[in-house]
């Protein structure tokens, strides 16, 4: 549901490029807001430690948003938490008109952003392509790891987590976490994951608390008293291996990209990640060895949606939201999907594509590696916040 203006304004007083704010923005009719964005520029502020995801912005979308709309995006490679901060430096500073236009967020990060009031305001319902491909019943939609989005960001990607491991130095990959953990114990110094302030390190961890709980239903909203009951148990897995890991466990990757260099050098078996088809260009592209597999550990893979939002004081949220739209697009959406490009799941809602459509679908994904039984919800970011308090002094130390 659109926000009234009277609230758009109390939430978000500042002015874009000079003279329109954000409650007029979101009350402009879609075609104006597209001839409003002819000739603007853009700055799309993201991660930018996967090749292929740098790629598919840059040798895509960047040429099709000016082809299309006369919409020159500029990428900047930038972690999401120095986003963050320079946003909360400039609302302090009370700079109305910044350099950043559109945001990769999702998780514990937008529900800070949210929290801080340094989003623009509640766009996401007024894409046309939000509405047509993507629809209002997905859960998705409306709550990103337990906050609720009221259309402070777009959905853009979903993907699963899985592990990668090399099938020359694995003979018999294991099934579940447990077997994962003995494995380890057999082959030490072979296996290692991100220190958990890396997004994929975390989301590792997570997978623990899954295979801790007797019925997931549990962890369905932030349960603290059975973190205070059954959290040790997690600790005590982790800790059961961590003498085993790469370096003894007494230093960790610090991102996912350093873990991805180990794998493509060989010093560990595996690697993991959100994307279960993010191996295909990069072994084609001969940095993972032609030997790489896929692998969803018992009890499952936890499915995480990523999304774009547009900053407070972006100059530029006209041109932002249709962006953003084009991203949404089933040709955009299909194009990311092609591991040449990205080679990620999509946020669109499949039924509602053409015949044609899915057929470009089903020929760029094939078959998945992953079934429906395998897919675990995204857990509440207050878990996410629990394991960055805990697991230095639980494990590490």
């Amino acid at each position: 549901m659109l926000m009234s203006a009277s609230l758009l304004v109390g939430c978000n007083s500042n002015e874009g490029k000079e003279g329109v704010n954000s409650a007029e923005i979101l009350q402009t009719d879609w075609d104006e807001l597209v001839e409003m964005a002819e000739g603007a520029e853009v700055g799309m502020y993201m991660w930018g430690g996967d090749q292929g995801v740098n790629q598919y912005i840059d040798d895509y979308v960047v040429p099709k948003l000016k082809e299309n709309y006369d919409i020159t995006l500029n990428r900047y490679p930038m972690d999401i938490q120095d986003i963050l901060s320079k946003l909360m430096t400039e609302k302090q500073a009370g700079r109305q008109s910044g350099t950043v236009d559109i945001i990769w967020i999702n998780g514990e990060n937008f529900r800070n952003a949210k929290n801080n009031e340094l989003l623009f305001g509640s766009f996401a319902q007024q894409l046309p392509n939000l509405q047509m491909y993507i629809g209002e019943e997905l859960p998705y939609v409306h709550y990103d790891m337990g906050t609720q989005i009221e259309g402070y960001q777009a959905p853009w990607g979903n993907v699963q987590f899985v592990l990668n491991y090399n099938t020359d130095l694995v003979d018999e990959p294991p099934q579940s976490i447990a077997e994962l953990t003995e494995w380890v114990k057999r082959n030490p110094g072979k296996f290692t994951y991100p220190n958990v302030t890396d997004f994929t390190g975390n989301a590792f961890v997570r997978h623990f608390l899954y295979n801790v709980v007797e019925e997931s239903q549990m962890l369905e909203s932030y349960n603290e008293s059975w973190l205070e009951i059954s959290g040790e148990e997690v600790w005590e897995t982790l800790r059961s291996f961590k003498e085993f890991l790469w370096r003894n466990g007494n230093t960790y990757p610090e991102t996912l990209a350093q873990l991805d260099q180990l794998y493509a050098k060989g010093e560990v078996a595996f690697t993991m990640g959100f994307n279960e088809h993010r191996t295909k260009s990069l072994i084609e592209d001969g940095v993972f060895p032609d030997s790489t597999k896929t692998l969803v550990l018992s009890p499952g893979s936890i499915s995480n949606t990523h999304y774009l939002s547009i900053p407070f004081n972006s100059s530029e949220p006209a041109a932002a939201m249709v962006a953003i739209n084009f991203m949404l697009s089933p040709e955009a959406q299909i194009k990311k999907m092609d591991s040449a490009m990205w080679g990620e799941g999509t946020v669109i809602d499949l039924s509602r594509l053409t015949d044609e459509q899915r057929d470009e679908v089903n020929k760029v994904l094939g078959p998945s590696s992953i079934s429906n039984d395998d897919i675990l919800a995204e857990l509440d970011s207050r878990y996410h916040d629990w394991i960055l308090r805990k697991w230095e002094y639980e494990v590490v130390q």
